[in-house]
């Protein structure tokens, strides 16, 4: 019973490493693609609900690349978006985004 437990416990602590890892790596990709622009995570990220992140990371992040390729504001990142990498990266800043989200209540250490 005893391993019965010690397997329930150790599943539990490596199934949340993996699912915070996803987080950790869209905070990485945010700090070294976004934050130049856009500031710190927490006034972008807070900007917007959860729902409304996922339907502008659906896709591969679609809406969010269509969005910095139609503004003249956003040509330095054009390059960025047109690479095979953001479309890597989107799942990631996805959690992040959502994770981070207005009404998430969390608060992101990337300021």
């Amino acid at each position: 019973m005893q391993k019965f437990y010690a397997t329930v416990a150790i599943t539990l602590l490596v199934g949340s490493s993996i699912l915070n890892a996803a987080t950790y790596k869209g905070q990485k990709v945010y700090i070294e693609s976004c934050k130049g622009c856009h500031g710190g995570g927490q006034a972008l990220a807070g900007s917007k609900k959860q729902r409304i992140w996922k339907v502008i990371m659906a896709n591969k992040g679609e809406q969010l690349a269509q969005i910095h390729l139609s503004s003249k504001k956003a040509e330095a990142s054009w390059t960025y978006f047109n690479d095979r990498g953001y479309a890597k990266d989107a799942k990631h800043l996805e959690d992040f985004l959502v994770e981070y989200s207005g009404d998430s209540g969390n608060v992101p250490a990337c300021n």
